[in-house]
């Protein structure tokens, strides 16, 4: 026997009822049971705790029900006492908002360093672009603040508003990553990271140029190179001829003191913790990857290797080089070999030899990055926001229980 089709409720008969009280076990199932028992069809609903504060909100329809809205209405104002409520009524359709357009939903998280008004800001942004918000959530990591929003782009369509919203959060002072909601909702599984300015705090072949009294040569093709400016192996093969001669004590001396950036060892062993597999991927040198790999934990480090004969650098560069194509490539080699998609990957990098990585995963984020970065990935983090990647993937819950 087929089941019945149940037919679409009458405008009339959908109400909006809101709850609000003091948390505590069994208050949700004291609120719908008389409504259940009533036959009153609960069709959307939105609860959360806030502060020790349950708020629930949900879409009743009457229109099979053995008792009228007026009659529900009155029958918990006897109830709110008992069950310390405050409550509400509404028909729906007077407040109902546009339909007919098909939605182009995103989610929104914006990351700073709290301040009064940044949920202001955002929302006058988003009105005056014709961007609507459907939902937010906040959360508070000392003095971090995340907030996610569920934004609906079909008002100006979703290129145009992912670029906008970017750079007003850049006028801002805000950090932002901008997902669509399908792909937000891909499970992740592995991160990728770059290297120097990413994981480590300072470019090391600059580190290296500083010993041997080539740094500024090396600064200026490093500084072309992540900028786009020049050809990532050529710019590679020049600052490592420069530093011919170079004895690997100097290779040593740097490994031991790689500092990292703030919040990275800490981001990283919380992935690790809830099962997320990492990478490096990086444009530098196996040398100093394989020491991270060592220290950090890293399941997977490709990078390029330094050609070193009777303890001295030769200037050269063994096998293939590590640029912007084969960082790419190696997104989807991970893929295959932990058999999942590109699109359960998230890859974080800072320049513009990190533009192919940051776009093959399926989630791409900016750090501390160029603007030539910036403009195809999925968003952006600073320098003091890193951690703030657990509020993006929605482990700031399971990232607090191990604090």
């Amino acid at each position: 026997m087929q089941p019945q089709k149940r037919e679409p409720a009458a405008s009339d008969d959908l109400w909006v009822i809101s709850f609000i009280g003091r948390d505590r076990p069994g208050l949700v199932c004291d609120i719908l049971q008389e409504p259940a028992e009533k036959g009153v069809n609960i069709v959307d609903m939105d609860q959360r705790v806030m502060q020790g504060i349950s708020v629930m909100s949900v879409v009743a329809d009457f229109g099979a029900a053995s008792v009228t809205p007026k009659e529900m209405e009155t029958w918990f104002e006897g109830k709110a006492d008992s069950f310390g409520i405050e409550f509400s009524f509404l028909p729906l359709e007077p407040y109902r908002g546009r339909r007919g357009t098909k939605k182009s939903l995103h989610v929104v998280t914006i990351l700073a360093k709290d301040r009064v008004g940044i949920i202001r800001d955002v929302a006058a942004f988003a009105a005056r672009s014709e961007i609507n918000i459907e939902r937010a959530s906040v959360t508070a990591r000392g003095d971090l603040i995340s907030i996610e929003f569920l934004m609906d782009f079909s008002g100006c369509g979703a290129d145009a508003c992912r670029e906008m919203l970017r750079k007003e959060c850049e006028r801002l002072g805000l950090d932002v990553v901008i997902q669509e909601i399908g792909r937000s909702r891909k499970e992740k599984r592995l991160i990728v990271f770059d290297m120097d300015m990413t994981i480590v705090d300072f470019e090391i072949i600059n580190r290296l140029a500083s010993f041997v009294g080539v740094d500024e040569e090396v600064r200026s093709i490093t500084e072309r190179a992540m900028n786009g400016e020049m050809d990532f192996k050529e710019s590679l093969r020049q600052r490592v001829r420069l530093l011919r001669g170079t004895p690997e004590s100097t290779l040593r001396e740097i490994a031991k003191d790689l500092q990292l950036t703030p919040g990275s060892e800490e981001l990283i062993h919380h992935l690790k913790h809830v099962g997320y597999k990492i990478a490096l991927i990086s444009g530098g040198f196996t040398y100093f990857t394989d020491v991270l790999k060592e220290r950090l934990g890293f399941d997977y480090a490709y990078a390029n290797e330094l050609e070193i004969e009777d303890g001295v650098l030769t200037g050269e560069i063994r096998g293939e080089i590590i640029d912007a194509e084969a960082k790419g490539r190696i997104i989807y080699r991970l893929a295959e070999m932990e058999r999942i998609g590109p699109e359960n990957i998230v890859a974080v990098g800072d320049g513009a030899n990190d533009c192919l990585m940051i776009k093959n995963a399926g989630l791409g984020v900016a750090f501390n990055a160029k603007e030539i970065l910036k403009r195809v990935s999925d968003g952006t983090l600073s320098r003091e926001n890193l951690l703030g990647l657990l509020n993006v993937l929605g482990l700031a819950e399971k990232e607090k229980e191990l604090l």
